[in-house]
């Protein structure tokens, strides 16, 4: 009897051995899920930054990044239409009309890019001067992040009243980039509503047609609608994938580029002080009009893919790095604010 029972204690033994083996790679993994989770976007953005720079610094996968090149080409835009069409499902269209904080940020941005076209026209003679204040300009009067609603519906705040804003944000930049830009460069001619339909084309294929398929979604197929609302991350990881894309574009850009490196830096840092005070001022006029989320995203966080296209099209095309190095700061911000979001819960 007594080895019996001793026998069945060992076997005990290694059952728990193995229960705690498999708990703690359990507690392991679900670290590591947590870890992802708290921290999507700044993973996403050394996803894309070290995937760029091994494909360029190994020769040896030089014909794989050939292959995979056009893929991401496809792959953005998807990423990106997914991306607001998941949020679409969720808005709420009897909300969409204008409010009185949409007038005051499209004010706060008219006089920022009014500022900087004078500073632009007062250091013309300095080329690289020029070139550095033209990166910091794509940075303001682009409109506001096609995915900016995805983040304002993580932070706390009204989906419906930020998709209007972008729409309209996108609407004046449209009508400012052709307007403004030729005054910049003499030597580029830009027929107005040659630019205006072309940046419209742009935006609409990304914004509206989203827009359109969500509000059918709503009203005709409701039930596939429900589920899709009911995973509230499934756009913010598309979101994400999106994100390391374009952070690898970034990469390339500032890579090829052939601006001296005092110019880069000085590019980097004067779009990351633009970034904070674009915040800072979107919060200050939210804060008077109760919209203190809504309002700080919708003027700082830009739709920098439109601005290095626009850079790139009609200025000097080193303006395009400014856009590049904006969209890590924002996305930094938008981590940090994320982060808090989370502590308070």
């Amino acid at each position: 009897m007594f080895r019996q029972r001793n026998k069945y204690t060992k076997t005990d033994e290694a059952i728990c051995r193995k229960m705690c083996t498999f708990a703690q790679n359990f507690q392991n993994r679900m670290g590591v899920i947590r870890f992802l989770k708290e921290w999507t976007l700044p993973v996403a953005i050394a996803t894309g930054t070290v995937c760029y720079l091994t494909f360029y610094y190994v020769p040896q996968l030089d014909h794989v990044g050939n292959v995979l090149s056009p893929v991401f080409d496809v792959l953005f835009p998807i990423t990106v239409f997914l991306t607001l069409f998941i949020t679409f499902c969720k808005v709420d269209f009897h909300q969409m009309r204008p409010h009185r904080w949409h007038a005051g940020v499209l004010i706060a941005q008219l006089l920022l890019v009014a500022a900087t076209i004078g500073v632009i026209f007062y250091v013309e003679a300095d080329v690289e001067q020029k070139i550095l204040w033209e990166a910091v300009l794509t940075c303001i009067i682009g409109p506001a992040a096609s995915a900016s609603p995805v983040v304002v519906g993580k932070l706390g705040g009204n989906i419906s009243t930020m998709t209007t804003y972008v729409m309209i944000s996108s609407l004046a930049s449209a009508i400012l980039i052709p307007f403004v830009f030729p005054l910049l460069e003499q030597t580029v001619h830009v027929e107005f509503l040659d630019a205006f339909l072309i940046i419209l084309e742009k935006v609409s294929m990304v914004l509206l047609l989203p827009l359109v398929l969500g509000w059918i979604m709503q009203h005709y197929v409701k039930g596939l609608c429900a589920q899709i609302a009911a995973m509230p991350n499934l756009s913010f990881y598309c979101w994400a994938v999106s994100l390391s894309i374009t952070t690898g574009i970034t990469v390339k850009n500032i890579v090829h580029s052939d601006a001296s490196l005092t110019l880069l830096l000085m590019i980097a840092l004067l779009t990351f002080i633009l970034c904070f005070v674009q915040f800072f001022i979107g919060r200050g006029i939210g804060k008077h009009m109760g919209e203190e989320i809504n309002s700080g995203q919708a003027l700082f966080q830009k739709n920098t893919a439109l601005s290095i296209w626009v850079a790139y099209m009609y200025l000097n095309p080193v303006a395009s790095v400014g856009a590049g190095c904006y969209v890590l700061w924002q996305n930094l911000i938008n981590s940090y604010e994320l982060m808090e979001v989370r502590g308070k819960k």
